[in-house]
């Protein structure tokens, strides 16, 4: 296995839950979070050999915890990139004063310098297969006494592949394929392309409709200024054919690029173009002035990140006519999205667009219901999707993602065991070493009348409410432990990481339910894994 794949499968540990700490906690807070566990656990007051063994044990743990939020250049990394960003070759080069967005670029830059060790042995295939499909009769059918006809009227597939030579030398190879009403053509093409100090420069020789021979580069002028551009000749039967582009962009501000891109050729045209994207939406406007045709395109998404879905809206007018489009994008997987849009407009009719994204290979579908505007061809164009996706969500990616979910929590408790079994020894030596804070804190609670612990249990449910037998830990001591001064608080965060706890259930939802005494009245709370809680409420 990977060392990457063993990195994402890899339990991490939550140095604020094991010292039952906010994220935002401060020195005084965390210096006595570290007091009181160092008094529990600190060897010199368990002298018995066993007890020792795991007092060392313990505190050796609070200690890492404790010297790692103490230690404001260590706590940055860890709250930035977490416990792995502490073990990244390089950092002991990252300057203390760095803030934690810094600090996060400077995790990439070392992760990317990772993953240039491997360069020489990669590829970067990238694929696109387009079946058109002409259904433009079950709308409009030319005779009403014969089923209508749908036909798949083009296709094309294009692929492309990288092989690097160096850290600065790419050659990428490329080919398509077009077949269309049963005429087909394709090409092929070889580029070589080279990273320069402030740019980049790429060669191609290519065939197919022709020899085409191409150069192009890029420079960046200034931190808010670059410039692409270059020019191709293409040889056909009758003659050459010339072309020269350029593009000239400018960061208008933090999220806006704005862009003029000039194309001289058999259609030759200007375009001006506006790009805004942030977290919450992105829109993009263009006007374009060339031969054919002139045209004015807005285009806005509006993006769902908790959902992860976007929404899309898109208009576009000039001397050709007029297209509207909408449609939603969906996030299936960590890799994988669906896309489904409608497009109404003069003179192309109505089209539903199916695209699926994998990885880097793009699948798309567009179905042409109508040559006209439809009324029936819109509605359908529009519900289908939203049927399609409901049946195909219910029957296939729900059940396809549980089993996925499954087989990545066999894995994360395959690759973790080793430390499972350390945490599950870790929580018993605590609860044993716990016996007399526990007995004094109960004693405490009882006089002044505070919070008793009676009953407390954390892991997995079943569907009846009640607790899976092998999916749970009795965490009555622990969480007794946790109580100070007839208080008890919990954070948000997963409750596995807390002195006496440890995960029963990995990648499953967990609980924590417990039975208290406050001013000798029972009460019974009830929270979700990462759910925090303050009693008295």
């Amino acid at each position: 296995m990977s060392d990457d794949t063993d990195s994402d499968t890899e339990l991490e540990e939550n140095y604020y839950t094991f010292l039952n700490l906010p994220k935002d906690a401060t020195a005084e807070q965390i210096n006595a979070a570290y007091r009181k566990l160092s008094r529990i656990y600190h060897p010199d007051k368990h002298m018995e050999g066993e007890n020792k063994h795991k007092a060392e044990m313990l505190f050796n743990r609070t200690k890492k915890a404790y010297e790692v939020l103490s230690d404001p250049h260590k706590r940055a990394i860890y709250d930035s990139v977490g416990e792995k960003g502490l073990r990244t070759d390089g950092w002991e080069l990252v300057h203390r004063t760095k803030t934690p967005a810094e600090i996060r670029e400077e995790y990439q830059r070392l992760a990317e310098a990772a993953e240039d060790r491997k360069l020489l042995q990669s590829t970067n295939p990238r694929g696109n297969v387009t079946i058109s499909v002409n259904a433009t009769e079950v709308f409009s059918p030319y005779d009403d006494s014969e089923m209508p006809i749908v036909e798949v009227s083009s296709m094309s597939i294009s692929q492309s592949i990288e092989a690097p030579i160096t850290r600065r030398d790419t050659v990428i190879m490329s080919g398509n394929l077009l077949s269309t009403n049963g005429n087909g053509s394709g090409g092929f093409v070889v580029c070589g392309r080279r990273l320069l100090n402030k740019g980049w420069l790429e060669l191609d020789l290519g065939a197919g409709n022709g020899l085409l021979m191409a150069a192009k580069g890029g420079r960046t002028l200034s931190p808010v200024l670059s410039v692409t551009g270059g020019t191709s000749l293409n040889f056909r039967e009758h003659g050459v054919l010339p072309a020269l582009f350029s593009t000239l962009s400018v960061q208008l501000d933090k999220h806006t690029i704005g862009s003029l891109t000039l194309n001289a050729s058999s259609q030759s045209a200007m375009t001006t173009q506006i790009d805004r994207s942030n977290d919450k939406c992105a829109w993009s406007t263009s006007f374009v002035i060339g031969s054919p045709h002139i045209y004015f395109s807005i285009a806005y998404t509006h993006k769902m990140i908790e959902n992860e879905l976007k929404l899309k809206v898109a208009a576009k007018v000039g001397t050709f006519g007029f297209l509207a489009e909408y449609g939603a994008e969906k996030k299936v997987s960590k890799y994988s999205s669906v896309l489904a849009a409608v497009s109404i407009g003069v003179p192309t009719g109505v089209i539903l667009k199916f695209k699926i994204v994998r990885s880097q290979q793009t699948y798309v579908f567009p179905i042409h219901l109508s040559e006209d505007i439809v009324p029936a061809a819109v509605f359908y164009a529009t519900v289908t999707p939203v049927i399609v996706w409901f049946l195909v969500k219910k029957s296939i990616i729900d059940p396809m993602l549980a089993e996925r979910k499954n087989i990545e929590n066999e894995k994360i408790k395959r690759n973790n065991e080793q430390r499972m079994n350390l945490r599950r020894q870790e929580a018993a030596a605590a609860i044993d070493l716990m016996t007399h804070t526990y007995e004094r804190i109960v004693n405490e609670e009882i006089e002044r009348g505070g919070i008793i612990i009676a009953h407390a249990t954390y892991g997995c449910l079943e569907k009846n409410g009640n607790f899976r037998a092998d999916a749970c830990i009795d965490v009555k001591i622990p969480l007794q432990c946790l109580v100070k001064d007839g208080s008890l608080i919990l954070y948000n965060s997963s409750k596995s990481d807390l002195p006496g706890f440890y995960d029963p259930c990995i990648g499953e939802n967990k609980v924590l339910r417990f039975e208290y005494l406050y001013n000798n009245r029972p009460n019974l709370v009830e929270i979700q894994d990462v759910d925090g809680v303050r009693l008295p409420r």
